[in-house]
């Protein structure tokens, strides 16, 4: 996790909790002065959930994103953000740490915005066997999610042979 990542997150997740959660209460209660102490206490919180989702311990960091998910974006049916939300801090700490939740396959323009790759780049690594295609169509979230922890190779020094 990096300083940076770790930042936006945190400035992501206090907006969205203001907006969700602190200004509809604002609004129920009349007042701001009774919501001051739990706008504090969640920009707190924003703090920890940002750090347990970037963090080393993968089990919490699914727990948090499926908590904040239920919480942010409650909804009827299953959670299916477009695919601009991907692009997100939390949209790719989601996808990084839970995969696209309660779906088994995404189309390849979701893919592509949960890899931060173009569609065609997405076809490229499917053609490649370097993403599963699923039997319905579309990609496998499994795969992309995998894709997505990989560990990252450092950029070799280009050696040419002949």
């Amino acid at each position: 996790m990096s300083t940076r990542e770790h930042v936006a997150l945190v400035r992501e997740l206090v907006d969205l909790v203001e907006r969700r959660i602190a200004d509809p209460l604002e609004i129920l209660l009349g007042s701001d002065d009774e919501v001051t102490p739990v706008r504090r206490r969640l920009r707190i919180e924003a703090e920890v959930w940002a750090a347990q989702l970037l963090g080393p311990d993968d089990r919490l960091a699914v727990h948090m994103a499926a908590r904040l998910v239920a919480a942010l974006f409650p909804g009827d049916g299953p959670f299916d953000p477009p695919d601009e939300w991907w692009g997100t801090a939390f949209g790719r700490a989601v996808a990084r740490r839970a995969g696209h939740p309660g779906k088994e396959a995404v189309p390849f323009a979701t893919a592509g915005a949960m890899l931060g790759i173009t569609r065609q780049g997405v076809h490229d690594l499917v053609k490649r066997a370097k993403l599963d295609r699923h039997q319905d169509g579309g990609v496998t979230t499994a795969s992309v999610h995998a894709r997505l922890n990989q560990p990252q190779e450092p950029h070799a020094t280009r050696r040419d042979r002949h």
